[in-house]
């Protein structure tokens, strides 16, 4: 299916490792140009590389988006080649500490640097959008938004305060043309949680063999309808359909790619 994405300018926040880098990575094989942001120049330098060697075009912008500077350093860079169709906020920090742990500072830090920062590349991409006259914001978002377990609050509620957002952000876009949604991804396989889990098996007895502790992971802490993890390519697949002119008709919506783990919204 050709997603109609030649000729589109998309920026992709958080896009020099993870999640982010395989979202970039599928939009420019859409035909999309790519800017790869992120904080490491080299980690940055080498995605982009990466897209150029496999015929995609791709451009670099660098900044910590928890600061206004660091917001203003990247769409400069961004815009520098030209005006920008798509932005894709993927980029966050996550934290593992819990109700005891978590102190005021903490909460507002991890807000900062998951919502805030959003905000921040809303404020300064949407408002050239409009001047296009089409538009797609595309805001990552997560289950725990949905339905938060006991550990990480701030982490949760920052993830919850993404889903809020959009859908508000996509009421006042309304017949602008320009269209926010989120993709909400389950739990997504990568080489960490891969070492987590075989540090965690022992103590969960999930025996020794990958396969057979991912399967058993999944049994045992995310039961969903598919019985495995999911993929970044899952999750990219859903946001590359988002910023296509294909998807005009969807806007305020929260796509999960979870495999069925949420029963509801």
């Amino acid at each position: 299916m050709d997603l109609q994405l030649k000729g589109k300018r998309a920026l992709v926040t958080g896009a020099s490792s993870g999640l982010g880098e395989v979202i970039a990575r599928m939009l420019a094989s859409e035909g999309a140009e790519v800017i790869v942001h992120g904080r490491n120049a080299e980690r940055a330098q080498q995605v982009a590389e990466a897209i150029r060697e496999a015929g995609g075009q791709a451009e670099v912008a660098l900044g910590d988006l928890a600061s206004d500077a660091g917001a203003d350093a990247v769409t400069a860079a961004a815009l520098a080649g030209g005006a920008i169709d798509i932005l894709v906020n993927n980029a966050g920090a996550t934290s593992h500490k819990n109700w005891s742990d978590a102190a005021a500072d903490d909460w507002m830090e991890l807000y900062n640097a998951n919502v805030v920062s959003y905000v921040r590349m809303i404020r300064r991409i949407v408002p050239q959008m409009k001047e296009l006259g089409w538009g797609r914001v595309i805001n990552i978002g997560g289950g725990l938004a949905i339905q938060p377990i006991k550990e990480q609050p701030h982490y949760n509620a920052t993830l919850a305060a993404r889903h809020n957002l959009s859908v508000s952000l996509a009421r006042q876009l309304r017949e602008t043309g320009i269209t926010c949604n989120v993709v909400s991804p389950g739990a997504i396989i990568n080489p960490m949680v891969e070492e987590w889990l075989v540090g965690a098996a022992p103590k969960f007895g999930w025996g020794n063999d990958l396969e057979e502790i991912k399967r058993k992971a999944v049994k045992d802490l995310i039961p969903n309808d598919t019985g495995r993890f999911g993929r970044p390519e899952e999750i990219a697949g859903a946001v590359a359909y988002l910023t296509s002119p294909l998807a005009d008709y969807i806007s305020g919506a929260i796509i999960r790619v979870d495999g069925g783990t949420m029963r509801s919204l």
